[in-house]
């Protein structure tokens, strides 16, 4: 089975995109997790706000740039 394009670009940026999170000032954003999946990158976990939900994606991509990624982040 091969991995598709996506899950083989996101797989190298996957720490970068995890490391931003865990080194972020937003304390809420450090629990996040980060996952490689066939469709690129998975943001997942829970914040308190759709400011925090948007702010976690956006730590992402400055730090992977445009690697495909979906934020499945809950907003409590």
């Amino acid at each position: 089975m091969y991995a598709s394009k996506s899950a083989l670009v996101a797989r190298p940026a996957q720490p970068k995109a995890q490391h931003a999170l865990s080194e972020s000032p937003i304390y809420e954003l450090r629990d996040l997790q980060v996952e490689v999946t066939d469709d690129g990158l998975l943001i997942s976990g829970t914040v308190d706000s759709f400011y925090h939900k948007q702010l976690a994606q956006e730590a992402v991509r400055a730090a992977v740039g445009q690697v495909p990624m979906v934020n499945r982040i809950f907003v409590r």
